[in-house]
């Protein structure tokens, strides 16, 4: 009998011990994400899509639940203030085309916590993420200017906005900054969803002598990207590694790791389910930007140093890349 009372006893401590957790110790398997995606949605194998495998890593690794909805008619606050009615601790707006939308929903429910990806936003109960995509883009730009045989390349970007001009300026200044001489083409599709516009623009820049072309244009990129390897001549990806589009054509991409940074605002959950940070921009420096593996072509020892020694410039400050359009050297 006294064995059985003290059995007891010990049961009964080790429910009370397990019952006293502290809100430092709380699981983040108690949290909840959900994401509005941009206007491609899910199945881009591009910006959507990389922020959609963060999440499956932060409910793999830490136990975090997700949900996402998409708009494809373009109405954001409905999709916003379903996910707040479903109670996410966090919700995340994805692409610039959604700030607008996201804002107006985090002033109406205040002690909401709200992510805003790819824009800067001033609105108080908003973190914004950023990228340093002139970085990435400006060892893009040298390999494409290392590549070209007829010294002329060309930049496709989707919509005229300032984050798709990162992309540009930086592509421009890494050219450059290997041959000045270099010739440069940039044109903007309109739109992020039109392969045949995409394709029309690669066939016009080919047929006046580009023989390597780097887009930032969603969808419309993939069509300038098949033209390019119908045509011939090379290409670059972007967001992701896109080398499975046109394994003949592209050469490198330029990846913009949505996946980690969203994976890291997971992590960053305190014990409230919040993100104590106003903003993060993420660079070469922490590997929120860089290049693709190199293939098709192979660069000589001197051009793949001189790569790397532009990277760890950049880094340090030594080169220091412009992120607006218009600023190119």
């Amino acid at each position: 009998m006294k064995k059985l009372m003290i059995g007891f006893c010990l049961i009964v401590l080790l429910l009370v011990a397990g019952c006293s957790t502290t809100p430092s110790e709380k699981a983040l398997d108690d949290y909840k994400i959900g994401i509005l995606l941009s206007d491609a949605g899910l199945g881009d194998e591009s910006f959507n899509d990389s922020a959609f495998k963060g999440l499956e890593k932060a409910r793999d690794e830490l136990g975090i639940l997700f949900d996402y909805k998409e708009a494809p008619d373009g109405n954001y606050e409905q999709r916003l203030e379903e996910l707040v009615a479903e109670k996410y601790n966090v919700i995340i707006g994805l692409g610039f085309s959604v700030q607008e939308a996201l804002e107006k929903t985090a002033k109406k429910y205040p002690d909401q916590q709200f992510i805003l990806i790819d824009g800067q936003s001033d609105v108080a109960n908003i973190t914004s993420i950023t990228f340093k995509e002139q970085e990435g883009s400006f060892l893009l730009g040298m390999v494409a200017a290392m590549t070209s045989k007829t010294g002329k390349i060309g930049f496709i970007g989707g919509v005229s906005v300032p984050v798709i001009h990162h992309f540009e300026n930086g592509f421009i200044e890494g050219a450059r900054y290997f041959n000045p001489n270099i010739e440069i083409v940039s044109e903007y599709a309109g739109t992020f969803d039109d392969t045949e516009a995409g394709a029309a623009i690669a066939e016009r820049y080919i047929k006046n002598g580009v023989d390597f072309i780097y887009h930032a244009a969603g969808f419309t990129g993939f069509g300038a990207i098949k033209k390019a390897e119908q045509m011939g001549v090379y290409a670059a990806g972007v967001d992701t590694d896109q080398f499975y589009i046109a394994e003949k054509t592209v050469v490198t991409s330029m990846l913009k790791n949505v996946d980690q940074a969203v994976f890291k605002m997971a992590k960053t959950l305190d014990e409230d389910g919040k993100i104590s940070e106003k903003s993060f921009s993420f660079g070469l420096s922490d590997n929120g930007v860089g290049l693709a593996d190199i293939r098709v072509i192979k660069l000589t020892p001197e051009q793949q140093a001189a790569i790397e020694k532009a990277k760890e410039d950049i880094v340090s400050g030594k080169i220091k890349v412009s992120a607006e359009k218009g600023n190119s050297q």
